[in-house]
């Protein structure tokens, strides 16, 4: 059986506060006295308040610029040695500001924490606060467009905003270039999948799975070629499926909806990419060539650059063939 840490492939979703290493946590939360929050029990549904408490608890330990560079750092190890060749880790700026005097400063240090070459920057706004926030952190991310930053996305609840309230904000980011990549379809209905891309002009959705419900959906998603990132380690834990098998991948792949899988926030939900890949290949049956096909579409979907892509791409060929 060939090994899926030699399978080269792309991580599209994975939140800051969500990437850190437990050991990371524990220590950072042991140096400045906050509590480490309590793992969600595993085999238990929980309600997203559940995790945005357990979320808000570990991002209480980032207190540093140097904080958070390490923790995308260590994101990037991790990635790697599960075969990722390309990282797009995304942070909501606003979170972190006022520890670190202002929105820059946080831009800054996750981009220290990025200079490897192979990690890409996605700034997020927050379904959950106003637009004119998401406006600001869109126009923050036009700043450093070409300079590390490469998409602008949503993230948070996506039931507490107004999809076409956001619209002015991803024009902002339309027009200097970056990835549109909000969070839609993990709670709410495929009418808001369709939302996203017909009004926020998504090139990507950050899970999406409910659309696979809808054929006219999943035809919007073929013919624009928006792919779905898909994070399977995160459903059953918020209720959104009963278990992974009920997780319809094949829907999506027969339909042509370009599938990237991420590992959103291993800190929380455990599993890194390699652990997605597992997943689609145990639970989901797919074969060798479905896995090569998953990892073709995570590169095809990043802002990876050309030279990268081609690297990516002929590793993957060397994978299916056995080389």
């Amino acid at each position: 059986m060939r090994d899926l840490r030699h399978l080269p492939k792309a991580n599209l979703h994975l939140h800051l506060t969500g990437s850190m290493r437990p050991a990371t946590l524990a220590e950072l939360a042991d140096r400045y006295g906050v509590p480490v929050p309590p793992p969600l029990v595993p085999g238990m549904t929980h309600g997203w308040a559940a995790f945005q408490t357990r979320y808000d608890a570990a991002r209480a330990a980032l207190r540093t610029a140097e904080d958070i560079a390490r923790v995308v750092a260590e994101a990037a190890a991790d990635d790697a040695a599960d075969g990722a060749g390309w990282l797009e880790i995304q942070v909501d700026p606003t979170s972190y500001a006022d520890r670190l005097g202002g929105l820059e400063p946080v831009v800054e240090a996750v981009l220290a924490g990025a200079r490897d070459g192979m990690t890409g920057v996605v700034l997020a706004a927050s379904w959950a606060r106003p637009p004119e926030v998401a406006q600001e952190v869109a126009r923050l991310a036009a700043r450093y467009a070409g300079a590390g930053v490469v998409g602008f996305g949503l993230s948070n609840d996506e039931r507490r905003g107004r999809v076409a309230d956001f619209a002015p904000a991803f024009r902002i980011a339309a027009d200097a270039g970056l990835l549109a990549v909000p969070h839609a379809g993990f709670y709410e209905p495929a009418w808001h999948v369709r939302d996203c891309v017909n009004l926020l002009g998504a090139h990507r959705i950050g899970h999406g799975i409910t659309a696979s419900a809808d054929p006219g959906t999943l035809d919007l998603l073929a013919a624009k070629g928006v792919a779905l990132e898909v994070c399977p380690t995160s459903y059953p834990p918020l209720g959104v499926i009963a278990d992974f098998t009920a997780l319809d991948l094949r829907s999506l792949l027969d339909a042509g909806v370009r599938v990237a899988l991420g590992s959103d926030d291993p800190l929380l939900f455990p599993g890194g990419l390699h652990r997605q890949y597992e997943i689609a290949r145990q639970e989901l049956t797919c074969t060798d060539t479905e896995l090569a096909t998953l990892a073709r579409q995570s590169v095809e979907a990043s802002a990876a650059p050309p030279e990268i892509q081609r690297r990516l791409m002929a590793g993957i060929d060397a994978w299916v063939a056995g080389v």
